[in-house]
């Protein structure tokens, strides 16, 4: 009966720390390990679904017809516009301007997090793309046409990466639940719009947008984790 008092009295301790806001090694680091779970669950689902052209494909299809027989003038303007500033170029820009900020603040370990996510996600994507090969969706008068791969969407990933990773140093700065919130709805209202964007333009399927966005996650909360594992032992040296 001690012995099993003495185990129980171990674990609850194990799991406060776990969930203990004050180290990297609890919360952080547990809801770090949480979101990759679930994203490479997400990401593995719909790759499948993607290889097998199952029901998910079917309705790429029927999402991707109706977006453009019912595309206007205007839609296809701002959503054009998104796309370009969501480029490789323009992002890659952006986050070497943000990246300086990082460095010269001395916030070694957000310049660390931020090159890394970026950067690192554009050629995860690149590779996922020649991994699996997927053609573009494509119409006799397509609003835009591509010859790159279609899975998963570059842009969406992009989107995911950089304002996920633009929320995660926010949300570390500011004070109060409702400024934290209204950022966490800010990245993801901003990734949604660039992922719908691609599907309303006709050169990525619903399954590669979701793709992107599960992709993105878990190279993410790959980025953090490493970060964070790398800025705990310093502190302990």
């Amino acid at each position: 009966m001690q012995e099993l008092t003495h185990r129980s009295r171990k674990l609850n301790e194990f799991l406060r720390a776990r969930i203990s806001p004050e180290h990297f090694v609890g919360l952080q680091l547990t809801a770090g390990l949480i979101a990759l779970g679930v994203a490479l669950v997400l990401f593995s689902v719909i790759a499948v679904s993607v290889a097998t052209g199952n029901d998910l494909t079917q309705l790429d299809t029927r999402i991707n017809v109706w977006l453009h027989v019912h595309s206007t003038k205007q839609f296809t303007h701002l959503f054009r516009l998104t796309s370009k500033l969501h480029s490789n170029l323009v992002v890659a820009a952006v986050t070497l301007a943000i990246s300086a900020y990082f460095w010269f603040k001395h916030l070694r370990y957000w310049f660390m997090m931020f090159t890394a996510a970026v950067f690192g996600g554009m050629l995860l994507n690149v590779v996922l793309k020649n991994l699996f090969v997927r053609p573009r969706p494509h119409f006799d008068d397509s609003i835009r046409v591509l010859t790159t791969f279609s899975f998963p969407s570059g842009h969406t990933m992009l989107a995911s990466v950089f304002y996920g990773a633009l929320c995660a140093f926010a949300v570390s700065r500011l004070r109060g639940w409702m400024l934290r919130a209204a950022s966490i709805l800010l990245a993801i209202f901003m990734v949604a719009l660039v992922g719908f964007g691609r599907m309303y333009l006709g050169v990525h399927y619903l399954s590669d947008v979701l793709g992107a966005m599960a992709e993105g996650l878990a190279w993410l909360s790959v980025c953090f984790l490493t970060v964070g594992l790398i800025r705990e032992q310093q502190k302990h040296r």
